[in-house]
């Protein structure tokens, strides 16, 4: 008979570690290709346009009459303008700047729109009733025609100018559908355990908003931010494109595309326009397909 070992009766317990919804998104949005592949082109985008202009110093504005429209060379790798100037060096500048209010754009519109909607779903009732009808006030504001409105007025200003008017316009305009967005999912999330468990231990308000409920509805933000930014882009091209966004002093994808309004360079010299039409496409399909494979590694029933 063999001697008791005393641990016949021991049950061993395997403990299961489950991931986190941001560790099972991240581990979802690697193995999506064009994800991947879609946002190392938009890092390198970016990265090019804000360090170019500290590597290629040389002046963007000085005009050179002896050196217009200038085909694609080795001196001039995009070629010339009809002022002379090097179209490689106002494609990097001018993606400083269309990003630039691209990216800010969306943070100010992020923040705002996020912070009225928790704001009006936590609390509701009358709150929420006065803050969703001045939404919808704003939703229904013809956005192209008041931005050309507001945006001539602020340029009269010297200390708005520019890309900052811009800024300020869609951070104004643009908010409305974020937090409409956040609202219903605030609505359907402060029904949940822990918010009651916080209401019950007299933790503050703004604390539970800003501690339990926007880190839970961040998923639906990050998306939403993405198409945002993909937006302001496109937004600020087709403004200045029309004459009423950047000014033509300052480079950016969109009024460099004003030239190819005149038919003589836009059929004999595609190198002026095509820069930053090439660059404006890119940007725009890695956002969108950034965005969707967001959309996809924060949905719970996709299992790819």
């Amino acid at each position: 008979m063999e001697p008791a070992t005393g641990f016949e009766d021991e049950k061993i317990v395997k403990i299961e570690k489950f991931d986190s919804t941001w560790t099972i998104a991240r581990k979802k949005f690697v193995k999506n290709k064009i994800g991947m592949i879609s946002l190392c082109l938009l890092l390198f985008i970016i990265a090019f346009s804000f360090l170019g202009p500290f590597i290629l110093t040389d002046d963007i504005t000085r005009i050179h009459t002896d050196k217009s429209n200038l085909e694609p060379s080795s001196e001039h790798w995009f070629g010339t303008d009809r002022n002379g100037r090097d179209m490689f060096l106002r494609t990097i500048h001018g993606g400083k700047v269309s990003l630039t209010i691209g990216i800010v754009s969306m943070f100010a519109v992020t923040i705002i729109g996020s912070t009225i909607g928790a704001i009006a779903g936590y609390f509701g009732g009358m709150m929420d009733n006065l803050i969703m009808r001045f939404t919808d006030f704003v939703l229904t504001i013809p956005f192209t025609v008041f931005i050309i409105v507001l945006n001539t007025i602020l340029l009269g200003y010297e200390r708005v100018t520019g890309m900052w008017s811009l800024i300020i316009v869609f951070s104004l305009l643009g908010w409305g559908s974020v937090a409409r967005i956040v609202r219903s999912k605030i609505l359907s999330e402060k029904e949940n355990e822990y918010v009651l468990a916080a209401k019950s231990i007299g933790t503050k308000s703004s604390k539970i908003i800003s501690r339990h409920l926007i880190p839970n509805v961040m998923t639906i933000i990050i998306v939403q931010a993405t198409l945002l930014l993909a937006l302001y882009i496109v937004a600020e091209a087709g403004l200045s494109f029309i004459g009423v966004g950047v000014p033509p002093d300052t480079p950016s994808w969109g009024n460099m595309l004003m030239e190819a309004r005149q038919t003589d360079v836009l059929k004999n010299k595609p190198w002026i326009w095509v820069p930053p039409a090439v660059c404006i496409t890119l940007t725009i399909l890695s956002i969108n397909f950034v965005g969707e494979g967001l959309k996809d590694a924060f949905d719970p029933k996709t299992t790819k």
